[in-house]
């Protein structure tokens, strides 16, 4: 068993440097954002993929010093739990069961108890590379998953401890973001120009128009529309599950914008962050009226900001970055 490691408000103060509330103001809709970040009091930077459980803490992990970390924003308070070396953590979710991670360099899923730092780890079948990357929940609390260098898309069942693995047939078509929609898996296909789907066991891939295009992640507005962010290209694009038509729209900093984060707030706007730009910064595009807001810069930099989720119950964005920090972008 694991003992996590607990900062105590005093302690963190000698270590936490930053936590600047920065670029609050008005977006050219009416949309203010107040970002907040706070310096992780861990070594090894790329603190990433943070998630928010039911409490509003903050889980997120550390990928190249192989840790699961908790924050909790009343108090400030860091907490780390350790990994075995090499684990290479990728994406954190949580629910009743307990901590979630993916595995990514050591090939399985882990689950964490936090109450006394035990690990059980759950090994995807099969010979390939088994890359356990990004996850997402279904409603009921099964988990899909993508494995990047594996070529998969994988669901767990945790009651019964059962693998359902789904190879996409065209190699090198690196599976990487993931969300879940009405129980139906959603991928994008960051080594082609497509997205991809499993329906009745059966992956469908999607093809979106230009074929130099390379969606990495993607969410799902309320009408169902899945919306993705061509890294590649500098585009985003809503792909019509009931039509099949897919449109695009040019990022603002267009090719050099690299849209890697995305998510969609509750108003149905689908916020990006420009990882190619210095310092990263946010803009999101109102997917009812198709108008950008404001861009937001990150004050710390970013780096790269990686993945990014949305608090609904705070309407509040959380992200890492490839600085060091974890952040909050409050929507006001």
């Amino acid at each position: 068993m694991f003992k996590a490691v607990t900062l105590s408000g005093l302690m963190l103060a000698a270590l936490y440097v930053g936590g600047a509330v920065a670029l609050s103001a008005d977006g050219d809709e009416g949309v203010r954002l107040e970002i907040t970040e706070w310096d992780v009091p861990f070594d090894g930077g790329r603190a990433r993929d943070p998630w928010v459980d039911a409490e509003g803490r903050v889980w997120f992990v550390g990928q190249q010093t192989h840790y699961v970390g908790r924050f909790t924003p009343e108090s400030g308070e860091f907490e780390r739990f350790p990994l075995e070396d090499g684990t290479g953590p990728h994406t954190v979710i949580t629910n009743e069961q307990g901590v979630w991670y993916a595995g990514n360099r050591a090939a399985h899923i882990g689950l964490l108890d936090p109450a006394s730092g035990a690990i059980e780890t759950f090994v995807p079948p099969g010979d390939g590379r088994r890359d356990v990357h990004s996850m997402a929940f279904d409603g009921d609390d099964n988990l899909w998953f993508t494995e990047q260098g594996g070529n998969r898309i994988g669901h767990f069942d945790p009651r019964r401890r059962a693998f359902t693995m789904h190879e996409v047939s065209r190699a090198w078509a690196r599976p990487y973001g993931i969300v879940v929609h009405d129980d139906q898996p959603w991928i994008a296909l960051f080594g082609t120009h497509r997205l991809a789907t499993v329906k009745g066991g059966e992956v469908q891939e999607i093809d979106l128009p230009r074929a130099e295009a390379r969606p990495r992640r993607l969410d799902v507005a309320s009408d169902g529309g899945v919306w993705y962010g061509d890294y590649a290209t500098g585009h985003i694009g809503r792909y019509d599950p009931d039509s099949g038509e897919v449109k695009e729209w040019p990022a603002p900093s267009g090719a050099r914008s690299l849209p890697y984060a995305v998510v969609m707030d509750g108003e149905d706007r689908f916020w990006i962050v420009e990882t190619g730009v210095r310092p990263n910064r946010f803009v999101a595009f109102d997917t009812r009226e198709e108008t950008w807001t404001e861009a937001f810069e990150i004050p710390s930099g970013g780096g790269t900001v990686r993945h990014m989720v949305y608090d609904p119950a705070r309407d509040a964005i959380w992200f890492g970055t490839d600085e060091n920090t974890l952040g909050r972008a409050a929507l006001k």
